[in-house]
């Protein structure tokens, strides 16, 4: 089969969700299918993340730069139309004609478009193309929440955008022939009378990759936090983890040390480094930070879909804790392989129990290795998406 995939940003390196995500499903359908991928990016693309996509797509890679020109007209557009400025910010003429290309040149069966920002690159081709759209999480959803603890002068804002993603989102689902979502808790959120069709497909987690060091070195941090330190919902909680959690563990474990690990920290991320916290910014290996902790915490307040770096922990067999808004997403069983505090004060009772008893920090972590092993596996992850492919 042919595929013509759609992206709104290249997909490596792997330092944001979207991007995993979109990598691993190339990895996994460039096995069986031809791709031709178009990704829009607004950041130089580095020679080696060119190098590590070009083999996943026999039908070529072309990538699409946004300028600073064409993102302001597009946002321009958005407002007029009343549509989200972040679907705005990446409509761009220029990309729609490179599409209209590739529908001609490539001739696809099958076209596969990652993120609703993307799903007007593809209307166009819905009553004589197949096509699936992958929501992956709800922007609206997520949207909402971060209004929710914004600054009042920006919660008009965000309130409408909100509001904007939230029509967009439903309107969308009727220009594709299938549908898929990250987990089950964001189905819900899709304002649309057949929601209950869109397909789950989960992401996956690679078991080679992220494996414990044998031997594992001393640890140098008693708590670790990481992601893409731009990201708002990340913010937040790094945010909380600092000002509201640590201090907390802090009367138990004093001088307890944590890491926040991730790229481009933001201003107010970059202003938590103290004697007991330290900011990385991006790490070449990622690892390196789950390896060098003792337990992982992702107190996530607001955002949604599946935290990939519960994953990835849980995986390095970390013991892991965080809130109910994470773990609705990730399943399991709070207490088996994977600690949940709905409040700093449950959150720091958990890191300190963990802290004190090794022997109950490793059970947790065995169990939670085997638990996102046996669950989340991007070769059955993506062979649910590939099903539907072929049933164009």
């Amino acid at each position: 089969m042919k595929l013509l995939v759609l992206l709104s940003r290249f997909p490596h390196p792997l330092d944001k969700g979207d991007k995993l995500r979109a990598f691993h499903q190339l990895r996994w359908l460039a096995r069986r299918h031809t791709i031709a991928l178009l990704a829009l990016t607004d950041e130089p693309v580095a020679a080696d993340s060119r190098a590590a996509v070009e083999p996943l797509c026999a039908g070529g890679v072309h990538v699409h730069a946004l300028t600073r020109l064409a993102i302001g007209r597009g946002i321009a557009r958005a407002l007029v139309a009343g549509l989200p400025l972040q679907v705005g910010y990446f409509d761009d003429p220029a990309a729609h004609r490179t599409v209209m290309r590739l529908v001609a040149e490539f001739r696809p069966d099958h076209l596969y478009c990652q993120l609703v920002r993307m799903a007007g690159y593809a209307r166009p081709y819905a009553d004589r193309l197949p096509q699936t759209l992958d929501y992956m999480d709800v922007f609206s959803a997520g949207m909402d929440r971060r209004a929710g603890g914004a600054p009042a002068w920006q919660r008009p804002v965000l309130i409408r955008e909100a509001r904007r993603l939230r029509a967009y989102e439903a309107r969308a689902f009727s220009w594709f022939r299938h549908h898929t979502i990250i987990s089950d808790q964001d189905r819900q959120l899709i304002d649309h009378p057949r929601r209950d069709s869109i397909a789950v497909v989960p992401n996956g987690i690679d078991a080679e990759y992220f494996q414990p060091p044998s031997p594992r070195p001393a640890p140098e941090y008693d708590l670790l936090f990481c992601g893409n330190m731009a990201y708002y919902p990340n913010v937040e909680a790094a945010v909380y983890l600092a000002e509201q959690v640590l201090p907390l563990v802090h009367r138990r474990h004093p001088g307890a040390r944590l890491l926040l690990a991730g790229t481009t920290p933001a201003t107010r991320v970059l202003a938590l480094q103290s004697e007991t916290v330290h900011v990385s910014g991006w790490l070449p290996d990622i690892r390196t930070a789950y390896a060098g902790a003792r337990v992982f915490i992702a107190p996530m307040r607001s955002g949604t879909g599946l935290q990939n770096k519960l994953l990835e922990a849980m995986a390095m067999e970390l013991p892991c804790v965080t809130t109910p808004l994470a773990h609705n997403a990730l399943g399991g069983e709070p207490g088996r392989e994977v600690l949940v505090g709905d409040s700093a004060e449950a959150l720091a009772e958990h890191v300190g129990d963990l802290l004190a008893s090794e022997a109950m920090a490793a059970a947790l972590a065995a169990r939670g290795q085997a638990f996102v092993r046996e669950r989340y596996d991007w070769g059955a992850a993506t062979a649910r998406l590939e099903s539907m492919l072929r049933c164009s």
